[in-house]
């Protein structure tokens, strides 16, 4: 579907998609650019070392709405091609139906009215004109996507509220983006009301979901909500009322230009309120273009799920690129425990996630497969181990055998069997977990990794490279480098690879922090580069590894400076058992104590092992006797130690003391962020009881560790 340029840039872009021969660089050197404390500058060699970085596949594509517009033309070859896709539920049986679809000619239109529809009330209630905010508030849902749609249409941009949110952030993201208008589904409009004496600038209420439903005259969604709206100054609507409105204005569409805002992303900070991430249409063109040379959507044929918050740019990028292709979105009916069903029923050709839940999909195929006794897991086993041998000699995940007779009938089993291309995001994914994945799936499995202020987008793996433990070259957008970080010990003349802090400058990078020129200067400097904070390694093919965090540093008693989330990291990557990590290093001790959250099914093994018993993983009660139990303790101390000297990981580096448990840091007690990164300073605070627990236990009854 995409138009490559006759750009001799564009068309090597198209030339080179896929992997280069044996022991070519991924990332290429740029000559001449290096300087004293720094690394080379990297681009992809998918466009090479001049000239400047392509901002889009497409020169006829410039902005998102040209994008949509284009997959819209269409019609004519493919009048009836899916868009949008949803399931209903039967009211009596509970249980959730097919997909059911809009089309593009019909998601057209629709955003064509509300876009006019928006701005015509806009303008009626007195609140003027031009290239305003508009706030969304829903879960992933056909209507999250038609209004943002809508706003593009416009000129508009839309200002996302993270669903899990509370109220307190609402309204600080509501008064910092001046949101007068606010697109919300049903269940956040009480929450919305309830806030707006302390949002001044809102004026205006949009219901996704409908206000009637054959309700007795005073007694409806709208007559109750209107009222209740009417007492706090604001005006309430439906979808469809200003649908309506819009059909009728005679307004004709106001396109945006490549500079104009799209979003104001904000981020779901770890301390304090998130910043807004001001992004232009340029930025997300510039993105959808390096997902799409990397063949991962391309075509009216895919088809992808929506489950992934929309709020988080990572999920918005891959809508973007869906749409381009003119693929067709299905979203997930709201239940993220039921995920797996949505899959079985909609079958998606490409599939986006975190390793959070890959590593879940992991754990069940271990079950149901290498795990089973008798000739189902032996014959798992070997497939599996051939797979993993050959992909290892050959680079290649397929095998003519093996995927006929076992690894076809295993995604199948789990709504994959279409699915052509994958991708792992938001944190690193332990190697054995892709790798398995890898050899399951048969497809094009890539990890990569961006930032809400790169639009998801700065370094992907290419299609084909089956090597873990990387997230590949920069992507064609972008050019990255790394800085000397001296204080963490990390180098641009490190060996055996060069490690600092990852810089990263090209058309997907945001333009500024909203609002916040200060905070804006600080992650830029002189040459436009933007620091990300992510400490990183650079091997000899150009493929960059995230090893750290700038200035997550603990300082123990002795001395020593400790990097917690390279201790984390470390140790989940290596010892499945464990799922979540908060380590801990006081400094008025000389060793490291950490918070454990196990991963349910590998936790529900080892520890039967030890107390010799049957533990089902589905057994909370059991698993948290288990958690407590001292003797399953010291085992995955044990096991933890292993891994440490495995690894090399320094004496005072290894934990010496955990608490185990189910589940410590969720979005719902605050701990995780809705990007599911770690609140560290929040979560210290929470179990400070317990982690003073764990150095008095150590101390008193194995004073000799407090010497390592």
């Amino acid at each position: 579907m995409v138009q490559y340029s006759p750009d001799p840039i564009l068309a090597a872009v198209a030339k080179n998609s896929g992997l280069p021969p044996a022991g070519t660089p991924h990332g290429v050197i740029v000559p001449g650019s290096q300087q004293p404390g720094y690394t080379p500058i990297y681009r992809s060699q998918k466009v090479g070392t001049t000239g400047p970085l392509p901002k889009t596949l497409d020169p006829s594509i410039t902005t998102m709405h040209e994008a949509f517009e284009a997959a819209c033309e269409l019609f004519p070859k493919y009048p009836d091609n899916k868009c949008l896709g949803w399931r209903e539920q039967d009211k009596k049986t509970r249980k959730w139906g097919p997909y059911q679809w809009m089309d593009y000619k019909t998601v057209q239109q629709r955003r064509l009215d509300l876009g006019a529809g928006i701005v015509q009330v806009h303008e009626e209630l007195g609140l003027g004109l031009g290239k305003f905010p508009v706030g969304l508030w829903a879960q992933n849902r056909p209507e999250w996507q038609i209004t943002d749609l809508a706003c593009m249409s416009q000129s508009l941009f839309s200002v996302s509220i993270y669903d899990t949110l509370g109220p307190d952030t609402a309204v600080y993201i509501i008064n910092h983006a001046e949101l007068t208008c606010v697109v919300a589904s049903l269940q956040h409009i009480p929450t919305l009301l309830s806030i707006a004496p302390q949002c001044p600038g809102l004026k205006m209420i949009i219901s996704m979901d409908a206000l009637e439903n054959g309700d007795l005259p005073g007694h409806s969604k709208r007559d109750l909500l209107t009222a209740w709206a009417a007492e706090k100054g604001v005006n309430l609507y439906s979808l469809d009322q200003v649908e309506a409105i819009g059909a009728k204005s005679g307004r004709g569409p106001n396109p945006p230009s490549p500079d104009d805002a799209i979003t104001i992303n904000y981020t779901s900070g770890t301390t304090g309120f998130p910043k807004g991430v001001l992004l232009s249409h340029m930025n997300c063109v510039a993105a959808a273009s390096c997902a799409m040379s990397s063949n991962m959507y391309q075509t009216c044929y895919d088809v992808c799920i929506s489950y992934l918050p929309l709020a988080h740019i990572y999920a918005r990028v891959c809508e973007n690129t869906t749409f381009w292709g003119g693929g067709a979105i299905g979203y997930f009916h709201g239940n993220i425990a039921e995920l797996m069903d949505d899959i079985k029923t909609l079958r998606p050709t490409t599939f986006i996630s975190v390793p959070r839940l890959y590593n879940r999909i992991f754990n069940a195929i271990n079950e149901a497969t290498v795990e089973q006794s008798g000739i189902k897991g032996a014959l798992s086993r070997h497939a599996l181990s051939s797979k993993m041998a050959n992909m290892k000699t050959t680079g290649s995940n397929r095998h003519a055998l093996y995927d006929s007779i076992w690894s076809n009938k295993v995604k199948a089993a789990i709504g994959f069997d279409r699915c052509r291309a994958m991708v792992s995001g938001s944190a690193p994914i332990s190697p054995d977990v892709i790798q398995t994945l890898r050899c399951v799936f048969s497809n094009n499995f890539i990890e990569g990794y961006g930032m809400t202020e790169t639009y998801a987008v700065a370094l992907g793996q290419l299609t084909g490279d089956n090597t873990a433990g990387n997230c590949g070259p920069p992507s064609m957008a972008v050019e990255c480098r790394l800085r000397d970080v001296p204080e963490m010990g990390y180098t641009s003349q490190d060996k055996p690879h060069p490690r600092g802090e990852l810089l990263v400058r090209g058309n997907t990078v945001f333009k500024s922090y909203y609002k916040q020129p200060d905070v804006t200067a600080s992650v830029f400097d002189a040459d436009g580069w933007f620091a990300t904070g992510d400490i990183c390694s650079v091997d000899e093919l150009g493929r960059f590894s995230i090893v750290d965090r700038v200035k997550n540093l603990l300082k123990l008693a002795q001395g020593e400076y400790v990097s917690p989330e390279k201790v984390e990291n470390n140790y989940l990557a290596n010892f499945p058992v464990l799922a979540q990590a908060l380590i801990h290093g006081d400094s008025f001790q000389t060793y490291l104590v950490g918070i454990f959250g196990v991963d349910r099914a590998h936790f529900a093994g080892f520890a039967g092992k030890v107390l010799k018993m049957h533990i089902d993983p589905a057994d909370t009660k059991t698993l948290e006797k288990a958690c407590a139990n001292k003797a399953v303790r010291v085992a995955v101390l044990k096991e933890m130690d292993k891994v440490a000297k495995r690894t090399k990981l320094q004496g005072f580096e290894r934990v010496r003391n955990v608490h185990l448990c189910i589940d410590p840091f969720t979005i719902e007690n605050d701990l995780l962020t809705p990007t599911l990164k770690m609140k560290r300073a929040p979560a210290i605070k929470l179990y400070k009881e317990i982690l003073d627990g764990l150095y008095e236990e150590t101390n008193r009854e194995s004073p000799e560790k407090a010497k390592l």
